[in-house]
Formats: C-alpha cells, structure tokens, sequence
C-alpha cells in the first residue's frame, strides 16, 4: 500500500491564557495538564482524504487557572486507487500519518507557547502513535 502526503497545513489554533493569573501559574501547574491527541478523516476527492491530527493540552481537575490550548494539524494524503484493505487504511490515517507530520506540529506547538511567553513548557516531543493506536483498539 502506498500513499504520500501532498500537502501539510495549520487548519485551527485555539491559544487562550484567560487572565494574568493563569500564566502566572502556568509553569507550576503544568504537569497537571494532559496531551490529548484526536485524529480525524474526511474524503477530500478522487483517492485524496484530509487527516487532521489535533493536539490538545487538557488541564486536569486540580488546575484552578486554566488555560486552553489546541492545534489542528491537516495534511493531504494520496492513496492509491486500487487500494482495498480498510485495516490497513485506518492504520495509515490513525499511526502512518500522525507520526510523519507530528514533528512539525510539535515545533508549532513549542512556539506558540515560547511565543506567548511561555519558556519552560514540558510537551511530550516523542509520541508512539501505535502504542495509542493499540490502547484504542483495547478499550
């Protein structure tokens, strides 16, 4: 089976520090946040489907400053046209995909953060997107 991403691109950036307080707090609070990953599909034409990777880092309970932060990272990706096994698709879309295109959206989601003022921020640089594949898969 063979694809090839054609194009990568910023879909949506949502980036709310909602008062002085939570960016205060924010390097102190922040290993009680959550990297969150949410992947998404939709034909686009002819043997072309859009994969968005979206990274969202989700404060947990504990945080009483919270700020919200996510990124939605498309990419064009060409398949095949006699391509046939559905197993081997989703696999592309939910771990091929992701894992090729997710050193770019990391550097964009460091800089936004350094961008914002935001120096000490601790983000997961590797992710084993077969490993959540996997766990998915599970429950």
């Amino acid at each position: 089976m063979s694809y090839k991403i054609i194009s990568k691109y910023i879909k949506d950036i949502s980036f709310e520090i909602p008062n002085a307080q939570a960016f205060v707090m924010l390097e102190k609070e922040i290993s009680n946040y959550n990297l969150n990953f949410d992947i998404k599909s939709n034909p686009f034409k002819d043997n072309i489907i859009e994969v968005n990777t979206i990274l969202r880092v989700s404060p947990n309970q504990d945080v009483k400053h919270k700020i919200l932060s996510e990124i939605n990272f498309a990419a064009l990706v060409s398949i095949d046209k006699n391509f046939e096994d559905k197993k081997e698709l989703e696999k592309i879309i939910l771990i091929k995909i992701p894992t090729e295109i997710y050193p770019t959206l990391y550097e964009t989601f460091v800089y936004i953060f350094s961008q914002a003022g935001i120096k000490n921020i601790e983000i997961h640089k590797k992710v084993d997107f077969e490993k959540l594949y996997n766990e998915k898969k599970k429950s």
